[in-house]
């Protein structure tokens, strides 16, 4: 593989499945047809191009070794001409690897590997974006609940994780430091998934700091991030926690978590409010042209730029500078980019929203561009055709 690639101690899931046995039954029957019509009229040397329709970030490593188990379970070679490697930009058109070999043999393969390749290298893209634009903030991906099933998410784990080291050698971001399970950890070499608390413990426990007291008393030796909208009372019961394990707090092993719903604004906001604490600590963000999802994005409910900045001013006012703030709801690409214009002091992002937005986009396609060195490619296509490099 190309240099970049993220440490992972052990093989992918996606990389092993599905098994030789089932590619029949998992791919495009037009492709099972063209094999069994090649099977009885000749087999040929062809080189497909794979390329998306929109930029990325190259995220290929599961569909190039699942292709390498491929050819050694048909008893073959592909030739992988990779022409980006993982963690770099990739423009729209522009092919992101050839791959070679007996038409036979990988005609039937398209489906699976476009699967396996397209969906990351978007997602990969969106983590990166994000990492880049709030390069002082650690992200913890917290995508698992939305995936549809454990593929998926180690899917995006690994793209989250090629995303995130890509941000780090150009802009010096912290990136994705971890995330939700146990069982996709190790693309971000940990050995365990993180977490904070859900809203059912705290409901559970009937307030929030003696949500707080049971986490401390079961994990004493872990830092202790508190959720503190359940109540509605952010600044209330992040305050009351932190006058409760003044010790954690000062040592900075407590973290304060907004995930204020959309619905309400955080304790002691409203709009007017959400202008004048912007406008003592981010004035710049509300001078130049802004968008109606910017807005809501700064001063609107939810967790915003201006919630973030009233949680910093009444813990810092409370003596408590070495809390750290966790913002999690709805951090998209979008949303991280308006934060890094108000230079919101936010220290970790807890986010499942580097996903893919619109699914259509993350549509991987393969042309066949050379049939036993011939070029050919259908008209319109002449764009995929190998150049030299």
């Amino acid at each position: 593989m190309a240099d970049g690639r993220a440490s992972e101690p052990e093989s992918s899931l996606l990389a092993r499945l599905p098994d030789a046995s089932d590619v029949a039954r998992l791919t495009d029957h037009y492709f099972n047809k063209t094999k069994a019509v090649v099977g009885r009229f000749g087999d040929k040397r062809v080189t497909y191009a794979v390329f998306m329709r929109r930029p990325v970030v190259s995220a290929p490593r599961l569909a190039v070794e699942w292709l390498e188990r491929m050819a050694d379970a048909r008893g073959t070679k592909f030739e992988i001409d990779l022409r980006h490697a993982e963690g770099e930009w990739t423009g729209a058109g522009d092919p992101l690897m050839y791959i070679s070999g007996s038409l036979f043999n990988l005609v039937d393969l398209e489906t699976i590997y476009l699967q396996k390749l397209g969906p990351a290298c978007v997602a990969a893209y969106n983590a990166y974006t994000m990492c880049v634009d709030l390069p002082r903030a650690a992200f913890l991906a917290m995508d698992a609940r939305h995936c549809a099933g454990s593929e998926m998410a180690e899917m995006m784990a690994y793209a989250a994780s090629v995303g995130s080291e890509s941000a780090r050698r150009e802009v010096g971001a912290k990136g994705f430091v971890g995330n939700a399970t146990d069982a996709t950890a190790r693309f971000f070499g940990q050995k365990a998934g993180f977490g904070t608390m859900p809203h059912a413990l705290i409901g559970y426990a009937g307030s929030t700091l003696r949500a707080a007291e049971m986490l401390m008393e079961v994990y004493s030796s872990d830092n202790l991030t508190v959720l503190v909208d359940y109540y509605g009372r952010e600044v209330t019961d992040s305050l009351e926690v932190c006058r409760r394990f003044p010790d954690v707090a000062d040592s900075g092993r407590l973290a304060v978590r907004l995930d204020t719903h959309g619905g309400r604004y955080v304790e002691g906001l409203d709009l007017a409010r959400s202008y004048e604490v912007l406008e003592r600590n981010a004035p710049l963000s509300l001078r130049g042209y802004r968008t109606e999802l910017e807005l809501r994005y700064l001063t609107g409910t939810g967790v915003s730029a201006a919630a973030i900045w009233h949680m910093r001013e009444q813990l810092d006012q409370a003596g408590f500078s070495n809390v750290r703030i966790v913002a999690s709801s709805g951090f998209t690409p979008a949303k991280c980019k308006t934060m890094a214009v108000a230079n919101a002091p936010i220290d970790t992002v807890g986010t499942g929203s580097y996903l893919p937005e619109v699914w259509t986009e993350t549509y991987a396609t393969a042309d066949i561009v050379e049939y036993d060195g011939r070029a050919s490619v259908k008209v319109g296509r002449e764009f995929l055709l190998r150049k030299p490099g």
